[in-house]
């Protein structure tokens, strides 16, 4: 693609070692070259940190510390983020395909004026089945129906603009964000099929959804 955007991909892990290496996997086949990766991690435990150091040269960035829950986890990302585009991957997640972040990228450059991009969720069993599909396309803050976030893609200037995560909220800052943006402020976004995460049910990441 000419004149490609940047997309910075932040993974939010903590005693990962069972999924991370998945994560990671799905973002390094990824068929769009311009990603940088950040891995913010709570100071694990376990093996995590040495698999990171395993991939360290396939991540842009390896943060290691204690913080103060998830969101204050992404917050940190996106501060480090020099991306265009921010995406967040939890280490409970990965992408399906290789072509999810050319989708990502097609959808923000059909349409210049497009701050935010959404896509679906596939939640998976132990038997790597899809067990639910949540999908960004009818998404109705009035009910209280918002986009599934890890299948959001953001513009940074979105969160220069609006604000980072609050994290007062801690199990909802996610649904806070997007309220603001798409419901308080009418943020230009489009929708795409295409987009897909897998996740499995019970992580971090999609403990709202359930």
């Amino acid at each position: 693609m000419n004149n490609s955007p940047k997309i910075s991909l932040i993974t939010a892990c903590y005693n990962s070692e069972k999924t991370i290496a998945k994560t990671i996997n799905s973002i390094i086949i990824q068929d769009y070259s311009n990603v940088e990766h950040i891995v913010i991690d709570g100071a694990s435990a376990d093996s995590t940190i040495s698999i990171l150091n395993k991939y360290k040269n396939n991540i842009s960035k390896i943060i290691s510390e204690k913080d103060n829950g998830i969101y204050d986890a992404l917050n940190k990302g996106i501060h480090l983020a020099t991306g265009d585009i921010i995406g967040f991957l939890h280490a409970d997640d990965f992408y399906p395909q290789k072509n999810i972040i050319t989708n990502v990228i097609k959808s923000f450059m059909s349409d210049s004026n497009l701050d935010i991009v959404l896509g679906d969720v596939a939640f998976i069993n132990k038997h790597g089945k899809i067990s639910r599909y949540y999908s960004g396309e009818n998404f109705n803050f009035d009910i209280g129906i918002m986009p599934p976030h890890p299948s959001a893609f953001i513009k940074k200037k979105c969160y220069e603009k609006f604000g980072l995560f609050n994290t007062n909220y801690k199990i909802a800052a996610d649904y806070d964000l997007l309220f603001r943006l798409l419901k308080m402020n009418n943020i230009k976004y489009t929708y795409s099929k295409d987009i897909v995460v897998y996740m499995k049910p019970g992580g971090k990441s999609n403990k709202n959804f359930l």
